[in-house]
């Protein structure tokens, strides 16, 4: 017979079990290593503290958590620079960008990086979500707050711009080399 606190702990671990992976992978794409896993730390506490609130799907409400968290650390940062600033430190501390892994396996950083950066915000978030974190549709829209239908429809339509974006003339940089599967 399981004790009350041996449950706890049991659901807890079923929990990160299912949410880790797919969190990971969200924040891995969207900051350094070292942030990521601070925010990974922090979102798997506050799933710790929510526990019995937790929903069926966990994956969502996890990378909700994790947005936010990543959020209030991106905001740390930025008063951490702007008090170096004003000591007088003047170096900047490179963050590295989080795209390189994912447009590298598509053989042109270039390309996939400006097209993203062309597209509306919310386009290029919901792609991500999609295509980096693996997400379904559904989970998709229990994290937005809107219907399947809607993400599915905006998904469609982010999809459209992005190839368009693409397309475009110019779209490619000439660095003298061809990428894989570049006609």
């Amino acid at each position: 017979m399981r004790t009350a606190p041996d449950q706890r702990r049991a659901d807890l671990e079923r929990v990160v079990r299912t949410v880790v992976e797919p969190v990971r992978r969200y924040l891995h794409r969207r900051t350094d290593a070292a942030t990521a896993d601070d925010v990974l730390g922090e979102t798997l506490v506050v799933l710790w503290r929510r526990l019995d609130y937790v929903p069926a799907d966990p994956v969502p409400w996890a990378i909700g958590i994790a947005r936010l968290q990543l959020a209030n650390a991106e905001r740390g940062r930025h008063r951490r620079g702007r008090l170096a600033l004003r000591f007088g430190r003047t170096e900047a501390t490179a963050v590295p960008d989080p795209t390189e892994p994912v447009a590298g396996r598509l053989d042109d950083v270039a390309v996939v990086r400006a097209a993203l950066g062309r597209l509306r915000p919310a386009d290029a978030e919901l792609l991500r979500l999609v295509t980096w974190d693996e997400l379904t549709t559904g989970q998709v829209a229990e994290l937005l707050g809107i219907t399947t239908n809607a993400v599915a429809i905006r998904l469609h339509r982010a999809r459209g711009r992005l190839r368009e974006e693409l397309g475009r003339p110019g779209a490619r940089p000439d660095t003298g080399q061809r990428g894989e599967g570049t006609p």
